[in-house]
């Protein structure tokens, strides 16, 4: 089977290269705007037709497109994350090929849900910023497409590799400095969020079963749990083996044994954790429709993601 990945550089995609070169039935091309991509292309400026073109000339079998952007103002988040669909779907109809497109959306389609439920596929999305909107206009030109596609809606995927400015990237980060400074307290706001954590490596195994199978619309994939943001810190702080304590600014009152970092300097005190994702305090995946129809359940808690995010910051000690 040949597979032709989009955006195999990035956080997401780099684990699906993985996980995708480890099937030794695979055969895989990556195309992406970098120097080390197989073929370079980039979606959002890039025209259908020259993109056609190529999907003749490699005759995948299957596209996957793991490429997007997460942060940028509305028309660089528009550019890169609808538009760009919309030239993927538009290359495959015109194009002989004949290929599968598992797309990669996210749970920020969804906007904000009510504390204490599960959301499933068939809940109506509500988008709550524009990341959520550009994301969730890429799945309804892809469900509105006729091709054989399937959305996948990862929802907060955590694991090696985590983006520095994510909020668990954040969090080590502070830790990082704390622990190297000798800080016995850090200080924090936004911990009240809670989200549901996915690893990214099983991320990859999901979206190689999506690969091979034949589900299409959309499916969410999460671990099926939300979990509090200082509920993660204090796992953190164990794997981590710093004893400090923590404050939280807009927590109940007193300290708490934990890890957190807070900015050291009052030019950078506006730094909370907060979540840009427009989903509010709380969000957590119904995940039955992956088990049914890919039979895909995640393998990875979040101590190991965890874990392995902080052996990456520790590197910088």
């Amino acid at each position: 089977m040949r597979v032709l990945l989009i955006g195999a550089n990035g956080y997401l995609g780099r684990f699906v290269a993985d996980r995708l070169l480890a099937d030794p039935a695979v055969q895989l091309t990556a195309l992406g705007r970098g120097d080390d991509a197989d073929v370079r292309f980039d979606l959002a400026s890039g025209s259908p037709g020259a993109l056609t073109r190529f999907l003749d000339a490699v005759h995948p079998g299957v596209v996957v497109n793991c490429a997007g952007a997460t942060r940028g103002g509305a028309r660089e988040l528009t550019r890169h994350n609808t538009v760009a669909v919309a030239t993927v779907c538009e290359a495959l109809r015109r194009s002989g090929c004949g290929a599968r497109l598992v797309q990669i959306g996210c749970g920020a389609e969804y906007g904000p849900s009510q504390p204490g439920s599960s959301t499933a596929e068939d809940a109506v999305p509500r988008p709550g910023g524009p990341y959520g909107v550009s994301k969730l206009a890429a799945t309804e030109l892809v469900l509105g497409s006729g091709l054989d596609a399937v959305v996948l809606r990862v929802f907060s995927p955590a694991g090696p590799g985590t983006p520095a400015g994510s909020p668990l990237g954040r969090l080590a980060e502070a830790m990082r400095r704390a622990m190297q400074s000798g800080d016995g307290e850090l200080k924090l706001g936004g911990l009240g969020a809670q989200r549901d954590f996915v690893d990214v490596r099983d991320v990859a195994r999901a979206v190689h079963a999506a690969s091979l199978s034949a589900a299409q619309g959309v499916i969410n994939i999460g671990s099926g749990r939300a979990v509090r943001l200082r509920d993660a810190a204090a796992v953190l702080a164990r794997v981590a083996g710093y004893g400090g304590a923590l404050h939280e600014l807009d927590g109940p009152p007193g300290p708490l044994r934990a890890a957190i970092g807070h900015p050291r300097s009052e030019s950078d005190h506006a730094a909370p954790l907060a979540y840009p994702d427009g989903c509010g305090s709380w969000q957590q995946a119904d995940v039955r429709t992956a088990r049914d129809r890919l039979g895909w359940r995640p393998r990875i808690n979040l101590e190991e993601s965890l874990a392995d995010i902080w052996m990456e910051a520790a590197c910088r000690i």
